[in-house]
């Protein structure tokens, strides 16, 4: 049977979410966990990789087991188990073909600045000390959603196939005086590429690119041309999208109830 897992997790402990040779992940932990109260090795595949650092409001997984479990129980048990820093919110029943990662529709990243000193927010916002013209960085950032390669915003020497994605949300919002949020959302994300993205608007904000400089520095398809990368730890994955229907939870037998998620 296979299960979906809801968490959430602080990212400054690890070096991301995949499991790393030299360094603690968050999915060897969730991992652990998982088998220390299932009794038996359980791999978990995340919807995504984030990099050290970043952390995520909203992270899927799935597992797969040969017995069925008491979700609420494994919820309770897991939280109790896993360190501070990791959450686990929900696990449900899904049919066997639904995947964490390909089943996923979209992601949403959001990245927070600041423009003073805050001993509040140092840990999840990145503090700029020279003025951004925002109104500036949204134009740019509307330029996104006409584009589909994204190599210019992609860490080198990956083993991705593609590096097209389908932007369809990226804007900055002022949530409070001097503290700015990033969102961006698309069907999938290349390693390092929204940090590569908020790094090459700040060079617009600052004036030190145009709008259509922006727009070339997609176009030429090449991370030499685009701004630097952004620190990691005012990144946060927020949302991970389904299709609803292909999220129902398996009937039972001789069940004819369709539980819709």
């Amino acid at each position: 049977m296979r299960y979906f897992i809801q968490l959430s997790f602080d990212g400054t402990a690890y070096h991301g979410w995949q499991i790393q040779p030299n360094g603690a992940s968050v999915q060897e932990t969730l991992q652990k966990a998982l088998s220390t109260l299932l009794r038996q090795p359980t791999e978990v595949v995340g919807a995504g990789r984030t990099d050290a650092g970043v952390h995520a409001r909203m992270m899927v997984a799935h597992m797969d087991t040969s017995v069925e479990l008491d979700c609420a129980q494994l919820v309770y048990k897991s939280n109790k188990l896993l360190p501070h820093d990791i959450a686990v919110q929900r696990i449900w029943p899904v049919e066997d073909d639904m995947h964490a990662r390909f089943s996923a529709t979209s992601r949403t990243y959001q990245y927070h600045i600041h423009t003073s000193k805050s001993p509040f927010q140092r840990h999840y916002s990145w503090q700029v000390t020279f003025p951004l013209d925002f109104d500036r960085m949204n134009e740019a950032a509307n330029r996104l959603l006409q584009y589909e390669d994204f190599t210019s915003f992609s860490k080198v020497d990956t083993d991705t196939k593609t590096n097209l994605c389908h932007i369809t949300e990226a804007h900055w919002r002022q949530v409070e005086e001097g503290s700015w949020v990033f969102t961006i959302t698309a069907n999938r994300f290349l390693r390092n590429m929204v940090r590569a993205i908020v790094g090459t608007l700040v060079e617009v904000g600052r004036g030190r690119m145009t709008v259509d400089d922006f727009c070339q520095v997609i176009e030429q398809k090449n991370r030499c041309s685009a701004g630097e990368s952004v620190p990691g730890h005012a990144l946060f994955l927020t949302n991970v999208s389904y299709d609803l229907k292909a999220l129902r939870t398996p009937k039972a037998p001789n069940d004819d109830k369709e539980g819709v998620l």
